[in-house]
């Protein structure tokens, strides 16, 4: 396998330096579509000036992890694809680790790398060890057969961010197609960093209402509505408490994100889309 194989997409929103980063650590023979959902032209700018092997496309609104990914693999013209975080930064031999990985395989959707500061407990992985079959794997970096996904599609393009990786392996499960973890490549993962800190404020109201109506709609698609109600009842319940004790000793930041959780939730139980979007 060859660096022409494989195609690196990147969705970015407000990501300032670390989309810098993240390419300079990408073998520069190595194709890269980045999806800036800010609509950034001098980022857009920036980086075509900088980089001979980078494409960036606009994409005019904030299309969200999902349908962004959806945007730059529908570009994709190569058997595999690597789909990052914009705070992801590879190790110097993270794709050739792909390549070897891809032998000791059979029939796989995605293989995902670790990150030393990531948790791992939920998937039963021992680090020290060889390539492990799991149900699913963390968003950050994938590792994509692209063949495999012609049956299933993508993304879930409802999910605006979370869990829209989750369905995604819940989907190829369903199709008898296998998700690996291999503890022998090694990526650096920030994580939660991927914006600009300027804007931390509203993207963590963002991200509370988005978990709340996503962890809802995945519940409710896979199982019921009545599985994703009780599933959700808990946190609902508790967001409620939790906002009317912040709210009561007069901490607005915090009353505000268990407003945002239980918005996120009473949307997604009305059957509305994902439709909330930072402001700033």
């Amino acid at each position: 396998m060859k660096s022409q194989d494989i195609t690196v997409i990147i969705t970015s929103f407000h990501s300032g330096d670390k989309i810098f980063d993240c390419i300079d650590s990408i073998n520069s023979d190595v194709k890269i579509i980045i999806i800036e959902n800010s609509n950034d032209k001098l980022l857009k700018k920036q980086i075509q000036t900088k980089y001979n092997n980078v494409k960036c496309i606009l994409s005019e609104e904030n299309l969200g992890y999902g349908a962004g990914n959806n945007l730059g693999l529908s570009m994709v013209d190569t058997d595999y694809a690597l789909v990052l975080n914009p705070d992801v930064t590879l190790k110097k031999d993270a794709i050739d680790k792909f390549f070897l990985s891809i032998n000791k395989v059979e029939n796989f959707g995605i293989i995902a790398p670790i990150s030393k500061n990531e948790k791992y407990n939920n998937f039963n992985i021992d680090l020290d060890k060889d390539i492990k079959e799991v149900k699913n794997v963390k968003g950050f970096a994938m590792f994509f057969n692209m063949k495999n996904f012609k049956k299933i599609g993508f993304f879930d393009e409802n999910f605006f961010f979370y869990f829209e990786e989750i369905d995604l392996c819940k989907r190829l499960q369903n199709n008898n197609i296998k998700i690996f973890i291999d503890p022998s490549i090694e990526v650096i993962h920030l994580g939660g960093s991927s914006h600009n800190e300027k804007i931390n404020k509203p993207m963590e109201l963002s991200r509370n209402w988005h978990w709340m109506w996503s962890s809802f709609y995945y519940h409710k698609k896979h199982y019921g509505y009545m599985s994703g109600l009780i599933k959700i009842l808990p946190n609902l319940l508790s967001s409620i408490i939790k906002f009317i004790i912040y709210l009561s000793i007069f901490k607005k930041f915090k009353s505000d994100v268990y407003k945002y959780r239980v918005l996120g939730i009473i949307n997604s139980v009305l059957l509305k889309k994902s439709w909330y979007r930072p402001k700033f």
